[in-house]
């Protein structure tokens, strides 16, 4: 077959423009989703699906049932190494490091133990070079105030000791800690460069009481990570349904993050290991990825 000079160009074209993407690839949405939707996937298998269906990162909230992450053998400090490999092979992140860690108990030994816990699960993010490690509010047992400042004096030790190892200390709005001046209350007084927010954006809507463009508004700045889902009310309780088939108007959220130009992902926190009759994760985590690629695509709305 004779090549001719415009077939030659052509083709050279082409091959270079594929090899411009191989070595380039497009970049990804900033989506993630908690590995509290697939509690009974291994290691391998929530990697794999992330990097199939367009995820750029992994929240690490337990795994095989397991909540307890620094006893899990993929994270063993003769393992780490070779588990950060796998998570860069398949062109992910760890978005977030999640303990259960509560900053509201009052009682010293158990005050201790709460704190120590949360150190085991600094290393494992900083093992694992992931920005953002989280801990709870979560009850007021005690007097207000007395509370607040009890919680902000945990995030600032414990942010004391993540901002050597790169990582930042999260809090998420949840429990009695889904109010704006509650958080913005705590996050003041911590006043520390690596005490920081993750909206449940959830439960400050449905919990709170508050709209999203409002809790933006006054924790725009401390917000370094997100969850995202839907509910509806049924009787006194919420129950969990597919993105945007709910009642919390998720897409406001995500337009009022991107007012702010936030900067951290998107992450889809189903919660199966609590909700175990829900649709399984094969069909929701990309379900989710679909609605929100839609609405981070969309043009952003001039205020």
């Amino acid at each position: 077959m004779v090549l001719s000079r415009r077939n030659f160009i052509s083709s050279t074209a082409a091959s270079l423009l594929v090899s411009h993407f191989i070595k380039n690839p497009p970049a990804k949405l900033p989506l993630a989703f908690s590995t509290l939707g697939c509690p009974d996937w291994e290691f391998s298998k929530i990697l794999d699906f992330a990097a199939a269906n367009g995820f750029a990162a992994i929240e690490l909230r337990g795994l095989m049932g397991n909540l307890d992450l620094p006893s899990r053998p993929e994270f063993a400090p003769d393992r780490i190494a070779y588990t950060k490999r796998a998570i860069a092979a398949h062109g992910l992140k760890i978005a977030c490091v999640s303990s259960s860690s509560n900053m509201h108990e009052a009682e010293p030994a158990l005050r201790e133990k709460e704190i120590s816990d949360a150190r085991r699960f600094i290393d494992v993010a900083a093992g694992l070079e992931a920005p953002h490690v989280r801990v709870f509010g979560n009850n007021f047992k005690g007097p207000k105030e007395q509370v607040i400042a009890r919680v902000a004096a945990g995030m600032r030790t414990l942010g004391d000791y993540a901002g050597t190892r790169g990582v930042t200390v999260i809090l998420e709005s949840h429990g009695d800690f889904v109010t704006s001046p509650v958080l913005k209350a705590v996050l003041t007084q911590a006043d520390s460069p690596y005490a920081a927010l993750l909206w449940d954006a959830h439960h400050t809507f449905a919990d709170g009481k508050e709209q999203p463009e409002f809790t933006v508004k006054e924790l725009g700045q401390w917000i370094r990570h997100t969850h995202l889902k839907d509910s509806v009310l049924d009787g006194t309780e919420r129950k969990y349904v597919l993105t945007a088939k709910g009642d919390v108007p998720v897409e406001r959220q995500v337009e009022a993050l991107r007012s702010i130009e936030y900067r951290g992902y998107y992450c889809f926190e189903w919660e199966k290991v609590w909700h175990p009759d829900l649709v399984d994760a094969t069909v929701a985590f990309p379900d989710y990825a679909r609605v929100l690629t839609e609405y981070l695509r969309k043009p952003l709305k001039k205020s």
